[in-house]
Parts: structure tokens; sequence; C-alpha cells
């Protein structure tokens, strides 16, 4: 009986010590991450603001594929949310606030256990980066959440590495977006032709981007600054491609709506009639324009089609830049006049 007795005082004092352990636990937590992620500010927080985008770069569901997650009808900014189910019970997520492009806030509630706050941090950098801050928080503890999270070694182990992996696969399924590109020779049309400015130049072609960088905003501003009306897309319109000899001549262009007398020597007006073209649409980065160009020439040979010598060679970006940060998004249009 003694060694009963015994036993059960250690019992006692080993359930004591657990409690006085658990009790003495915080009662907050907040697990935090940061990385830097290759990509615009706006390209990040348009695919975090979005639940339906979670399900490619979540590190529990890469983890344990069984995990069930379930979409509400509105998924994107505030209000929207999703749920999601596993063996351990059913979660729930939801966006209460957001500040575009700078932060996110949302809910998260597990099961029975206390809500937490969860908080996203979008800083830009110069080098067109973003610092994502990832943070998970909770406070007023009760008991139960404290013993659970004990016995589990804590809310850092459990939620910190995967913070850091969802990072990781956020980073790699963003870079890939903004890389997918697709090609679309729209076959033979008419290209309305029109007045426009222009500046020309002609230099190797490792020079040809940083010429054109320069170039084509110079003539917008002066079309800015003496109120004239752009009647379109800026473009370029090539005189001269000779890879053999390393050089190309060009024409940064702003169409207008009518002939204009400019008052600089740099800045000049030109016109194009009217003529037939095959016409291309890139939608990628500018990086995939070689290709698009190549697939032009490939329509062109197998249609037996004739360029004209001399005529019009256009690549028309209908998309900005400035206004839309994501290259998977932007717009060129070729055309290459043919007979």
């Amino acid at each position: 009986m003694k060694i009963l007795k015994y036993v059960l005082l250690l019992l006692l004092i080993l359930v004591i010590g657990v409690s006085i352990y658990i009790a003495v636990q915080p009662n907050s937590f907040e697990v935090t991450r940061t990385k830097t992620i290759n990509a615009p500010q706006s390209v990040v927080y348009n695919n975090v603001i979005d639940f339906k985008n979670w399900e490619a770069w979540n590190s529990w569901k890469e983890e344990n594929p069984e995990i069930v997650m379930t979409f509400s009808e509105q998924t994107k900014g505030v209000g929207g949310s999703y749920s999601w189910e596993d063996e351990d019970g059913v979660g729930t997520m939801k966006t209460i606030a957001t500040n575009p492009k700078s932060s996110i806030t949302q809910e998260m509630q597990f099961e029975d256990m206390p809500k937490s706050d969860v908080n996203w941090e979008f800083k830009p950098n110069d080098d067109g980066t973003t610092d994502v801050t990832w943070t998970i928080s909770g406070k007023d503890l009760p008991f139960g959440f404290k013993m659970f999270s004990a016995f589990m070694g804590g809310m850092e182990a459990q939620i910190g590495p995967h913070y850091e992996r969802g990072l990781t696969l956020l980073d790699s399924v963003v870079q890939a977006e903004m890389k997918v590109y697709s090609i679309n020779v729209q076959g033979v049309t008419q290209h309305s032709g029109g007045y426009y400015l222009y500046n020309t130049t002609s230099c190797k072609f490792s020079d040809f981007e940083q010429n054109m960088k320069t170039m084509l905003p110079e003539v917008g501003a002066y079309a800015t600054t003496h109120n004239i009306t752009m009647a379109g897309s800026p473009f370029i319109l090539y005189h001269k491609w000779d890879e053999e000899n390393d050089a190309v001549i060009f024409s940064c262009c702003v169409p207008t709506n009518s002939k204009v007398v400019t008052d600089d020597a740099d800045i000049l007006t030109g016109k194009l009639e009217s003529f037939k073209t095959v016409k291309t649409v890139l939608k990628g980065n500018y990086s995939n324009l070689n290709e698009a160009w190549e697939t032009t020439m490939t329509y062109i040979a197998d249609n037996n089609l004739e360029m004209v010598e001399g005529g019009a060679m256009l690549e028309t970006y209908i998309t900005d830049p400035m206004g839309e940060p994501n290259p998977a998004k932007w717009i060129t249009e070729i055309y290459v006049e043919v007979e």
C-alpha cells in the first residue's frame, strides 16, 4: 500500500508540476518571418490577396496533400475567405482589412481555439524586389490552448518552418507566373497608318534597349509638354536590322491625330500610309520579342507572303509597364508590311 501511495503522490506532484508549467507559459504569442521576393510589390500583393492562389504555395498542403481546402464565393479582398480540413479538424481564414499593395490583415481560427491575427506587409525595394513579412499572433490564451502549444513544442516550432517554406514557395510561384507568355499570329490585316512624332538613332544591338528606354520617353514628354494628344500606343519603327554588321536603325514614335510642326530638331513628324500587314500579338515579357519576330517571319514564309522591301516594321507597346508591373500581362503588337 505504501508503494501505491508513493506512486499516487508522485503522479499528483507530476500533474501539479505540469499544470504550473503550463500556467506560467506566456498568455500571448507571435511568429513572424520575412523574405525578399523577386517580384514587384503589387504583383506579390495581388497573389496573396486572393485565397484561390494560396493552395499553390501552402506548405501545410505540400506536406499533407490530404488537406481539403474549400473556397468561399468571395476569395479576394476584404470579406474573402476560405476553410480547410485535415485529420486534426477544421480551420478558417478571413481577410478583414487591407491597405492596397502595402498590407493585409486577416483573422484565423482553428476548431474552438482562440482566433489569431494574421498580418502581411509588402515593402518595395529599389531593385524591383519586395520584402514580404508574414506574422501570426494571439493573446489572452486560455489554459487549454497553452497546454496544446506546450506539448506541441510551442507556436514558433509549429508555425515558423511552415511560414519560411510558404514564403519560399510564394517566391517561386510568383516568378513562374511572371514568365508566362503567348505568341499569336493573327494573320494578314490592314494597318491604318497615320501621323506620328519620332526621334531616330542607329546603334549596336547591345545598345538598343538602353537607347529605346531613353528615347521613347523623350518623345512622349514632348507630346505631353506641348499638349499634343496621343492617338494610340507608342511604337518602334525599324528602318534597318542588320545582324551581320551588328547594326540597327530605328525610330521611337508616338502616334498623333494630325500633322504636328515641332520646334525641336530632335523631335520630328512622320506619316505612315495605310498598309497591308501580318500582325502578331505577344502577351508577356519583352524578353520574348525575338521569338515573336521569328514566329512572324516563319508565318510569312510558310504562307508564301512577300515582305515589302523597305516596308514598315513596327513594334507597338499596348501596355505601359509603369501601370502594369506584371510582365505576364504586357501586350505588344508586331506589324510587318507585306505585298
